[in-house]
């Protein structure tokens, strides 16, 4: 395949330039390299010459975020491995990294059982590469012995949560990030404090005031931000030992998040990260009073914040503090499970759909609007998670030797989201109505092209298990 007369952007800058794909591998990204290639050298005429001019040539987008197939409280996320990364892959994703749910009481928080249930759930379905970060709901002699075992089933990174029924006490998390750090596992950590937010959901509950409204206002920004102070002196006591923060919503983070120095994203030899994701960069708490109880279509945790809080965000992104844009997707039909909800928000399932449009969304209200540099929009969408999750340079950089993971853009494209538009298997979107300019127009993968102009060529099972490396 040879793509040529495109606008090639990486994190390092952007030039014209032609890119040569040879068995899924970029093997070279120069100028004028259709002057000396026809269709006959490319594969003995088998290849495909594409003209992209006026286009981007963009690294396949790297989610570190989804939640694929994810039983939560006995409900489904109606997004399983095939539907999910099919709408990745017609937004311009080509790698996901899906964090795991919680295991069932009998297997006693084995995290080897986690791991092989998910390849039950991903393989043979997902349309794209996809990894795993483990999870962790116990800190017992067993678990943190059966830690050194998930390098070896190539997952080099795990979540935990200071939240819901899982949630790790202080004292096991001050266990887990000594043996994490000696290990060189990455963990990733869910930051609420559970004491406030359980309180003050009771007390609306007890006061009658179970409407939307009020799910915001059971998880306030300083919920999230004492969390995430008290996780960093947490791993600084376990000798600074690295740390990746989830779907970070709040201006009162990064406040804590700055205060704790140099050891940050910033830093020459960074040990903790922070995300966050499109929903806290364009959308705010105002949806919440939606009429006719749509409000429960942005019941996700954390909460949509203030615009204060969407315009630091913008900002950190900006500024490097915050180094990566997942989407945490997590899908629930209106019609349907987000009913649970109508007389009483707490009864909810928490999380949006969102994987489609991140590098529109990205684009559109990021470069466009606020002048976000297109490198920045690529690194925080794929190199930097390629990077932190250890996939570089294999994905998330277009280069000699790197996986043939592409997207055309169209930077120019204008058009209005709405639910038809999209393949996410969940009836609604968060975004519909929205004014994008900017749209994915092709996607490849491995040197597959998997989508075009808005149809799906790809097939179940394609996409292949990344097996990360320390």
């Amino acid at each position: 395949m040879l793509i040529k007369n495109g606008t090639v952007v990486t994190a390092q800058g952007q030039r014209r330039a032609d890119v040569l794909v040879r068995d899924g591998r970029i093997v070279e990204v120069a100028p004028g390299l259709h002057a000396h290639t026809d269709s006959r050298s490319l594969e003995g005429g088998a290849g495909e010459i594409i003209d992209a001019s006026g286009l981007l040539v963009l690294p396949g987008g790297v989610d570190p975020h989804t939640h694929m197939d994810i039983l939560v409280g006995g409900l489904r996320a109606t997004d399983d491995f095939y539907t999910g990364t099919i709408a990745a892959a017609c937004g311009g994703t080509t790698t996901i990294i899906d964090h795991m749910g919680f295991g069932p009481p009998e297997a006693a928080g084995s995290l080897i059982e986690r791991v092989e249930t998910y390849h039950g759930l991903a393989d043979g379905r997902a349309v794209i590469d996809y990894g795993f970060h483990g999870v962790i709901d116990h800190v017992t002699e067993d678990t943190l012995a059966e830690l050194s075992a998930l390098p070896g089933l190539g997952v080099t990174s795990l979540k935990f949560y200071m939240t819901y029924d899982g949630r790790l006490s202080d004292e096991d998390i001050l266990r887990l990030l000594v043996r994490t750090r000696e290990l060189g596992i990455l963990p990733c950590v869910h930051c609420e404090n559970h004491a406030i937010l359980s309180g003050l959901q009771e007390r609306f509950v007890a006061e009658g005031k179970r409407t939307a409204h009020y799910h915001p206002l059971s998880r306030p920004d300083y919920c999230e931000a004492e969390a995430v102070g008290r996780v960093l002196a947490l791993a600084h006591a376990a000798g600074d030992a690295p740390l990746y923060i989830v779907h970070t919503s709040t201006a009162a983070s990064l406040k804590v998040a700055a205060a704790a120095g140099a050891a940050g994203p910033l830093a020459s030899s960074p040990s903790w990260f922070l995300e966050t994701c499109p929903q806290y960069l364009t959308l705010d708490e105002a949806l919440y009073d939606a009429a006719d109880d749509e409000g429960l279509k942005y019941l996700m945790s954390p909460p949509l914040r203030r615009a204060q809080d969407r315009d630091a965000l913008w900002q950190a992104l900006a500024d490097g503090r915050v180094s990566t844009v997942g989407t945490d997707h997590c899908p629930w039909n209106f019609a349907d499970e987000k009913q649970r909800g109508r007389t009483d928000f707490t009864k909810c399932p928490n999380g949006a759909p969102g994987v489609e449009l991140r590098l529109a969304l990205l684009h559109s209200e990021g470069v466009v609007r606020r002048a976000l540099p297109l490198e920045r929009m690529v690194e925080v969408c794929s190199t930097l998670p390629a990077r932190i999750f250890g996939l570089y340079p294999r994905k998330g950089t277009i280069a000699p030797g790197s996986d043939a993971d592409l997207v055309l853009f169209d930077p120019e494209r204008t058009l209005t989201v709405t639910h038809s538009l999209l393949h996410e298997n969940v009836d609604y979107t968060p975004y519909e109505g929205m004014e994008l300019v900017g749209w994915p127009v092709a996607t490849i993968s491995r040197g597959e092209i998997i989508m075009r102009d808005g149809e799906f060529y790809g097939a179940p099972g394609r996409g292949r298990y990344l097996h990360r490396t320390l």
